[in-house]
């Protein structure tokens, strides 16, 4: 397999490169002989990864970890051993994939691993920065400590994207019936009117011939419309699959009007949640960056990400380097430079990412409420536009027949 990496060697240069390994441990273990600090290492992604195609889940939820970290927590704040922990969650716990990985974690505990060593062999279902969460933890001697915030954390994501779910399914739900409303119209109902008046042979207001002339071009040509736009979306879709593409698409997303701001939002208080935890746990902060990078979902943010961690490995700090990038927007720079001052980062990263979080809620809600009346009106305006086609139509032909 190929690996991408990103490191630092002995004199603090900042150096990437590519590397075939059999597996992310041996990669790592190969750069750390070479004399590199990884700070950065992920597996390269074919274009498409057939692999991928199951219908088969192999890994764990998001709410399932969560659920399973709490309770660990539990258990060893109690008293209980790591293993008997384990095996107690192991017996009660439902989910099957979850069973088995807890069933292998053990095993390898028995064997002389470490219990983040154990984790990391499911990377599907314990991220990295999981995992190195969980070192430090066995290495400060406070695992449970290290599992509450780590569970916090994951409910405050669960419950960010349960918001947005639940925001996005009515308009969704709105636009489906819309165009099911129309479709309906178009294939059943206006054919058989277009029959009806021609058979007449009566002159029809201007809405009705605009109606049926639009009818009868879409029926012509729906299906050139169709393969058109699946030409678009396909190429579309393999353009954002390439490096420069997922650059292209990412960076818009973030300047979009309106939706912009929320995203920018999300990715900052999830890149503040993230840091102040893992500067919790005691992670030094070219770590806390590399996790950050990776757990970002958006090309271009986690660039900016990386150029803040090459400036702050030549010793710039965070802020500093943060103040040059628009991204990163002003309240955030301002509370990590009193962070930094005060030795207190990780609670102002954690009062940014509130204040975000509750500016992101907000715009979302305002953004979903202004959707909800522009759908309804537009679906209003066409069915209306179709219903007083058909009626002035109707009223057309009988005055003509009357007459």
């Amino acid at each position: 397999m190929e690996y991408t990496y990103t490191a630092y060697t002995k004199d603090n240069r900042l150096v990437k490169g590519k590397l075939e390994a059999a597996s992310q441990e041996a990669a790592a273990q190969a750069l750390n002989f070479g004399g590199y600090q990884v700070i950065n290492l992920k597996q390269v992604s074919p274009f498409i990864n057939f692999g991928g195609l199951t219908l088969t889940k192999n890994s764990a939820g998001a709410k399932d970890v969560l659920m399973f970290s709490r309770q660990l927590a539990l258990l060893l704040e109690s008293g209980t051993d790591l293993v008997s922990s384990l095996e107690l969650l192991q017996k009660q716990i439902t989910v099957k994939i979850l069973q088995k990985i807890l069933t292998e974690v053990i095993h390898d505990i028995r064997s002389g691993s470490s219990f983040s060593a154990a984790l990391s062999k499911h990377p599907k279902t314990f991220n990295t920065m999981y995992c190195q969460a969980m070192a430090a933890g066995e290495q400060a001697g406070n695992l449970d400590v290290v599992l509450r915030q780590m569970s916090e954390y994951l409910e405050r994501e669960v419950t960010t994207g349960k918001k947005v779910k639940n925001a996005l399914t009515y308009p969704i739900m709105i636009f489906v019936l819309a165009i099911a409303v129309v479709a309906v119209l178009s294939i059943f109902v206006l054919p058989t009117f277009v029959q009806m008046f021609s058979s007449f042979g009566a002159t029809l207001p201007l809405a009705t011939r605009i109606l049926m002339g639009l009818a009868d071009w879409l029926s012509h040509y729906i299906i050139y419309i169709i393969i058109v736009l699946a030409i678009i979306g396909v190429a579309l879709w393999a353009y954002i699959r390439t490096p420069g593409g997922r650059l292209w698409w990412d960076t818009l997303s973030l300047h979009l009007p309106v939706l912009g701001r929320v995203n920018i939002l999300n990715e900052l208080s999830r890149c503040c949640r993230t840091m102040s935890l893992l500067f919790k746990v005691g992670l030094p902060l070219p770590e806390i960056l590399a996790q950050a990078i990776r757990g970002s979902g958006n090309k271009a943010f986690s660039n900016a990400l990386t150029e803040v961690q090459e400036q702050l490995i030549r010793g710039e700090g965070l802020s500093k380097p943060m103040s040059r990038n628009p991204l990163f927007l002003p309240l955030m720079v301002q509370m990590v430079g009193v962070g930094e001052e005060t030795g207190n980062l990780d609670t102002a990263l954690t009062t940014v990412a509130l204040s975000y979080e509750q500016e992101a809620d907000d715009r979302t809600s305002a953004m979903v409420g202004m959707i909800q009346p522009v759908l309804t009106i537009g679906i209003a305006l066409i069915i209306g536009f179709v219903a007083v086609a058909m009626i002035s139509a109707m009223y057309g032909v009988y005055g003509q027949i009357s007459l």
